[in-house]
């Protein structure tokens, strides 16, 4: 059976979990980092030496980096609904993927760790200020994409690329700050809510 390793609580981990349930697979998950076992475990290194989760373990085959794992599960049970063969449509899906990986995150992360973790590390009010300032920049390029395409984010049908973005958006507003008021983001999100497997993975409860 098909192993995730990594704790619930990393929004890289959800985004893997999310994509096993679009994909119906089964699949047992292990709480490593923060709080659980230690990723500089030297079991945990040997699978990843970057010491991060996800993990995941697929009848021996070992792969980390969320992105990648959410693609190759996709590839590999032919999900082209969710991640399409033809390489320009594949292009516009991993695009989003990897603006989501990029962009999106380094411009949440500073707001999100004070904010919401309220890690020691991160209490400079100017930093908080600018990380807000540049995620609110960032939901706009969201928002114009979605009035564009007018319900997901590559076009009318939910995607790969719909998963690390519905999670990103869903810590946007948990996150306790000042938002910018978006509302093809505000219709997304209900659209997002009617899928089973978000509501599972983007509680109420966890930013």
């Amino acid at each position: 059976m098909l192993q995730v390793l990594g704790r619930r609580s990393s929004i890289n981990v959800r985004k893997v979990l999310w994509t096993c349930d679009e994909l119906g697979l089964a699949h047992e998950q292990e709480d490593w980092g923060m709080g659980f076992r230690s990723t500089q475990a030297p079991e945990f290194l040997a699978l990843n030496p970057n010491a991060l989760v996800p993990v995941i373990k697929d009848d021996g085959f070992v792969l980390w980096e969320s992105s990648t794992i959410c693609r190759y599960l996709a590839a590999r049970h032919g999900r082209t609904d969710l991640l399409p063969s033809e390489a320009q449509a594949r292009a516009r899906v991993e695009q989003w993927i990897d603006w989501q990986a990029g962009q999106l995150n380094n411009a949440w992360r500073y707001a999100f760790l004070a904010l919401s973790r309220k890690s020691p590390a991160h209490t400079d009010t100017a930093a908080i200020t600018a990380s807000v300032h540049d995620w609110n920049r960032q939901m706009r390029v969201l928002e114009a994409q979605l009035v564009k395409t007018g319900a997901y984010a590559v076009g009318p049908s939910f995607t790969l690329a719909d998963i690390g973005l519905g999670l990103a958006v869903h810590r946007w507003l948990k996150t306790p700050m000042a938002r910018s008021e978006l509302p093809a983001v505000a219709d997304y999100v209900l659209r997002l809510r009617e899928r089973p497997a978000y509501r599972l993975h983007a509680p109420d409860d966890m930013p």
